[in-house]
């Protein structure tokens, strides 16, 4: 032992914490996860938004090279593509546990 842990303990003696059940979602998130409409809704919104998007970055590809900024243009829409893929179909919410 170093002298400077003289009287400390490691271990303590109190009960070890309880474990507590699987976190639940909030209370505001559950009416958006339960409500189908409003999933495909807001899903559906960001699909469009990013085929827009990713349609005019487009066409500035077909007028000549691209630019970085191009690029991550359409990095972005189809990162927007996807997310709304993941609100609309909520793959996290349909799995059941075994």
């Amino acid at each position: 032992r170093s002298p400077g842990l003289r009287g400390t303990r490691i271990w303590s003696r109190t009960a070890p914490p309880t474990r507590t059940p699987e976190s639940t979602p909030s209370k505001s998130t559950q009416p958006f996860k339960s409500c189908w409409s409003c999933r495909v809704t807001s899903g559906g919104g960001l699909i469009l938004a990013g085929v827009y998007v990713f349609n005019e970055g487009w066409k500035m590809v077909r007028r000549g090279p691209a630019s970085l900024g191009t690029v991550a243009q359409l990095t972005f829409a189809a990162s927007m593509v996807a997310f709304g893929a993941v609100v609309a179909i909520d793959p996290v919410g349909n799995m059941k546990r075994t």
